[in-house]
Protein backbone atom coordinates (compact mmCIF):
# COMPACT_ATOMS: atom_id res chain seq x y z
CA UNK A 1 0.00 0.00 0.00
CA UNK A 2 1.25 3.10 -0.92
CA UNK A 3 1.08 6.68 0.40
CA UNK A 4 0.20 9.54 -2.42
CA UNK A 5 0.48 13.18 -1.82
CA UNK A 6 -1.72 15.27 -3.80
CA UNK A 7 -2.82 19.11 -4.87
CA UNK A 8 -6.53 19.34 -3.73
CA UNK A 9 -8.02 22.82 -4.72
CA UNK A 10 -9.78 24.86 -1.82
CA UNK A 11 -13.41 23.89 -2.95
CA UNK A 12 -12.58 20.23 -3.24
CA UNK A 13 -10.69 20.24 -0.27
CA UNK A 14 -13.76 22.09 2.04
CA UNK A 15 -15.77 19.47 0.04
CA UNK A 16 -13.82 16.55 1.11
CA UNK A 17 -13.39 17.93 4.77
CA UNK A 18 -17.06 18.17 5.84
CA UNK A 19 -17.50 14.65 4.42
CA UNK A 20 -19.91 15.94 1.73
CA UNK A 21 -17.17 14.65 -0.85
CA UNK A 22 -16.34 11.35 -0.41
CA UNK A 23 -14.53 10.14 -3.67
CA UNK A 24 -11.72 11.42 -6.14
CA UNK A 25 -11.61 11.38 -9.38
CA UNK A 26 -7.88 11.45 -10.82
CA UNK A 27 -5.87 10.44 -13.80
CA UNK A 28 -4.18 6.82 -12.52
CA UNK A 29 -0.96 8.05 -13.13
CA UNK A 30 0.07 6.99 -10.16
CA UNK A 31 -1.17 3.49 -10.50
CA UNK A 32 -3.76 4.03 -7.57
CA UNK A 33 -4.74 0.62 -5.33
CA UNK A 34 -7.55 0.05 -2.82
CA UNK A 35 -5.96 0.22 0.10
CA UNK A 36 -3.70 3.11 -0.23
CA UNK A 37 -3.27 6.17 1.35
CA UNK A 38 -3.75 9.66 -0.12
CA UNK A 39 -2.98 12.78 1.51
CA UNK A 40 -4.51 15.62 0.01
CA UNK A 41 -2.81 19.05 1.01
CA UNK A 42 -4.74 21.97 0.15
CA UNK A 43 -3.30 24.45 -2.75
CA UNK A 44 -3.90 27.32 -4.05
CA UNK A 45 -3.32 28.18 -7.65
CA UNK A 46 -1.77 31.17 -9.20
CA UNK A 47 -3.77 33.45 -11.12
CA UNK A 48 -0.34 34.29 -13.26
CA UNK A 49 1.18 32.13 -15.14
CA UNK A 50 4.26 32.76 -14.57
CA UNK A 51 4.01 31.26 -10.97
CA UNK A 52 3.05 27.87 -9.81
CA UNK A 53 0.87 28.58 -6.76
CA UNK A 54 1.08 28.01 -2.89
CA UNK A 55 0.06 25.49 -0.02
CA UNK A 56 -2.32 26.57 2.54
CA UNK A 57 -1.07 23.77 4.98
CA UNK A 58 -4.49 22.45 5.50
CA UNK A 59 -3.70 18.69 4.58
CA UNK A 60 -6.12 15.72 5.19
CA UNK A 61 -5.62 11.70 5.21
CA UNK A 62 -7.72 9.30 3.62
CA UNK A 63 -7.95 5.79 2.35
CA UNK A 64 -9.09 4.40 -0.96
CA UNK A 65 -11.58 2.02 -0.33
CA UNK A 66 -12.90 1.50 -3.67
CA UNK A 67 -11.21 1.95 -7.04
CA UNK A 68 -13.16 2.43 -10.79
CA UNK A 69 -10.42 2.23 -13.43
CA UNK A 70 -11.11 3.10 -16.87
CA UNK A 71 -11.83 2.72 -19.72
CA UNK A 72 -15.08 1.22 -18.23
CA UNK A 73 -18.66 2.59 -16.29
CA UNK A 74 -18.08 5.89 -17.67
CA UNK A 75 -14.72 6.43 -16.82
CA UNK A 76 -12.09 7.27 -19.43
CA UNK A 77 -8.90 5.50 -20.20
CA UNK A 78 -6.07 6.82 -18.12
CA UNK A 79 -8.33 7.61 -15.47
CA UNK A 80 -9.83 6.46 -11.99
CA UNK A 81 -12.52 7.03 -9.49
CA UNK A 82 -11.66 6.45 -5.75
CA UNK A 83 -13.90 5.84 -2.81
CA UNK A 84 -12.05 7.79 -0.08
CA UNK A 85 -12.75 7.52 3.81
CA UNK A 86 -10.76 9.20 6.51
CA UNK A 87 -7.76 7.80 8.27
CA UNK A 88 -7.78 8.70 12.06
CA UNK A 89 -5.19 10.34 13.00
Amino acid sequence: MALHELKCWPIPFAAVSSGAKTFEFRKNDRNFRMGDTLLLREWIPSACRNRDGEYTGGQLRFRVTYLLAGPSFGVPTGYCVMSIAEVSP
